[in-house]
């Protein structure tokens, strides 16, 4: 992509409508347009990174068995009127139909995959199975000041998994466990990201929440270092001490959580008459299990914690690009590297914008690429160009016939 045909710009402040730090820099950067209050428009190279983010999730959930659907985001009353959580679920948003029947938007999926999925199974020998979709949900946050983090409108992969008992079921959850910890290390979230015991709300007595320690968290959670667990704040009087070792000198720290995981058990299944047959024949309800994780609220939390005066720093799995190329006064020969990092497959933004250096070079810092290659007259001189990791302040000259091998070799 060449910068020069992006419609978007950056911004040389942080706009004065948006209070949340990681929204701030995603505006200044051109990533994202806020509409409203927890409402944000993906601009090209946000929707970018949130599709790397649902790339990385949708590879480790097909390995682990996930079947990928798309369920509506528009749902009849009468599906939340069977689990009694039309009048109970205060964050519905709820609205009239041409056909005067009542709807709510999408803010979970349980009332949906249920009877999907039992239109479909049986017996025994379909189970276990397992669906995902990443769907828009719609929460009626009555506070929503926090960037990407809490929006009323968000991206969310709901996975679901179906068991004819509570040892498969725990089995697959082990499984699922682990699916995330894969994504989180391959976001590079995994050093800060805690699997975090905490209440089970409406489903069971305790869940796991997956924490990643941020200043901007919401949840203040209780680790333990030498188990590598946490306790969430809202369950730390009747849980104390690590649920793995006893440890009671626990470490508090502020926690956005960035995954859930449930034993729904058969909450769902039981409302719905989801039942299967057995191995003699006899009725047994399905046991499931529902696994959340939050692209967008992902690709807010990587902001908060990986950025720094200059703008954003992104982990080369999620980045927009993984190299900002940029041409000061010499379009022709970086127009001719631009076309050899294309046809090697290798990611590039373009900047071949008529500006000073100074400006190009903050623009790439902002946009936060894992590396920037600079064209000048000095290093087409030597045979070279300028490369930069964005983590790093060191610059190293490469030449040019050994630039394609910098990242392929």
């Amino acid at each position: 992509m060449r910068l020069s045909q992006l419609f978007t710009r950056t911004l040389k402040e942080n706009p004065k409508d948006e209070t949340s730090l990681n929204a701030q820099i995603l505006m200044r950067a051109g990533f994202i347009d806020k509409i409203g209050a927890g409402i944000y428009t993906f601009l090209p190279l946000g929707l970018r990174v949130h599709n790397n983010i649902c790339r990385v999730i949708r590879e480790e959930i097909d390995a682990i068995g996930g079947q990928e659907i798309l369920m509506p985001a528009l749902t009849p009353k009468e599906y939340w009127q069977i689990t009694g959580r039309w009048e109970n679920f205060d964050a519905l948003f709820r609205l009239k139909g041409g056909d005067n029947r009542d709807y709510a938007l999408g803010a979970t999926h349980e009332e949906i995959v249920t009877p999907t999925v039992q239109r479909h199974v049986f017996s025994y020998k379909d189970l276990s199975t397992a669906v995902y979709q990443i769907q828009t949900k719609f929460r009626n946050e009555l506070r929503s000041k926090a960037g990407l983090l809490r929006g009323r409108e968000f991206s969310m992969k709901d996975l679901y998994s179906f068991h004819t008992d509570q040892k498969t079921l725990d089995a697959y959850y082990e499984i699922a466990q682990k699916a995330y910890f894969k994504i989180y290390e391959r976001l590079g979230l995994l050093d800060i990201t805690f699997l975090t015991y905490a209440s089970g709300g409406a489903f069971s007595k305790y869940s796991h929440e997956f924490q990643t320690v941020c200043d901007a968290g919401e949840d203040t959670i209780h680790i333990c270092d030498k188990c590598k667990v946490a306790v969430n704040q809202e369950i730390i009087e009747e849980q104390s001490a690590c649920p793995l070792c006893g440890n009671v000198e626990l470490r508090a720290e502020k926690a956005i959580e960035v995954g859930n995981i449930f034993k729904l058990g058969t909450r769902f299944s039981e409302p719905f008459g989801f039942n299967y047959l057995d191995e003699s024949g006899t009725e047994k309800p399905v046991i499931m299990g529902c696994y959340g994780m939050g692209p967008s609220r992902i690709m807010g939390t990587i902001v908060e914690i990986s950025h720094d005066d200059g703008g954003l720093i992104w982990p080369e799995e999620v980045a927009p690009f993984k190299v900002h190329l940029v041409s000061l006064r010499q379009n022709e020969a970086t127009d001719l590297l631009y076309d050899r990092l294309q046809k090697a497959k290798i990611e590039v933004i373009y900047d071949d914008r008529d500006l000073g250096a100074g400006e190009k070079l903050v623009s790439a810092d902002l946009m936060g690429c894992p590396y920037r290659v600079v064209v000048s007259a000095k290093t087409l001189a030597e045979g070279s160009v300028e490369i930069k990791k964005r983590t790093s302040q060191e610059v190293e000259l490469v030449k040019l016939g050994e630039l394609i091998n910098y990242w392929t070799k």
